[in-house]
């Protein structure tokens, strides 16, 4: 794991985009075209509004996944994930070569799990831009996650600690309006990404941080499974950083 410590969240998100669309242009370059993840919350939106503006990528060249979304809301939520990603980046770059957005609201999740995981198993990831929750979480696989499930996409359950981070980071009015089950990318999926590029600034994730990067590999901390990964960066501010 490579770990880069920068002095403000805004240092973080520039430096992260920076090294992130290296990585896009340089697959563009060998293979043609890039794959890529976006992830969204609050940890992302400097990433993103500096990725969006990047030089050297030829986005229609691009065809960009979405990491995770709740249950039962639309696009029209304003807490939606894909709301997110189609205002904060989708509609700031040339037309990208496909989008492939997570339907939080259709009828069947468990068979919306299985149409964007077939798509996805058919584009291999060449760049994850990811971050870490409170509690841990990669994606919405709270602990325990599931380090063995081999489904690109499933349904899961969110804990308190992860829905308490959503209503503090505004998304929503109250605790009982976050949504308790979410479809998520795999913890295994997201590990067959070429490249990840964490993005974790805030002293809320310290903690967390700390344990991913110290503690044991265990499902009990989600994140600190990216040890196991070959080509991992990881981008702290001196907030996040603090207890290292």
């Amino acid at each position: 794991m490579n770990i880069s410590t920068l002095d403000t969240p805004q240092a973080l998100g520039k430096a992260a985009a920076a090294r992130a669309a290296e990585l896009i242009a340089a697959a563009i370059a060998e293979r043609g075209s890039a794959n890529i993840i976006l992830a969204t919350g609050a940890s992302q939106f400097e990433v993103l509004s500096h990725l969006a503006t990047a030089d050297g990528i030829d986005w229609a060249k691009v065809t960009m996944f979405h990491l995770d979304e709740y249950i039962g809301i639309s696009s029209s939520h304003p807490a939606s994930f894909q709301k997110y990603l189609q205002e904060r980046f989708v509609d700031l770059v040339t037309p990208l070569r496909s989008v492939n957005f997570v339907r939080g609201d259709a009828a069947d999740p468990a068979e919306e799990c299985r149409r964007v995981g077939k798509i996805i198993q058919n584009h291999p990831i060449d760049v994850a831009l990811i971050g870490i929750g409170e509690n841990g979480h990669l994606a919405f696989n709270d602990p325990p996650a599931d380090f063995e499930t081999e489904e690109p996409y499933i349904v899961v359950q969110l804990d308190d600690a992860c829905r308490r981070q959503q209503l503090g980071e505004g998304w929503f009015p109250s605790f009982d309006a976050v949504p308790d089950r979410a479809i998520s990318m795999s913890i295994r999926h997201i590990l067959e990404s070429r490249c990840l590029i964490v993005s974790v600034p805030d002293e809320r994730k310290a903690l967390a941080v700390r344990n991913a990067v110290l503690g044991e590999i265990t499902p009990q901390c989600p994140a600190s499974v990216l040890r196991t990964h070959n080509n991992c960066h990881l981008f702290l501010d001196t907030f996040s950083a603090s207890l290292l």
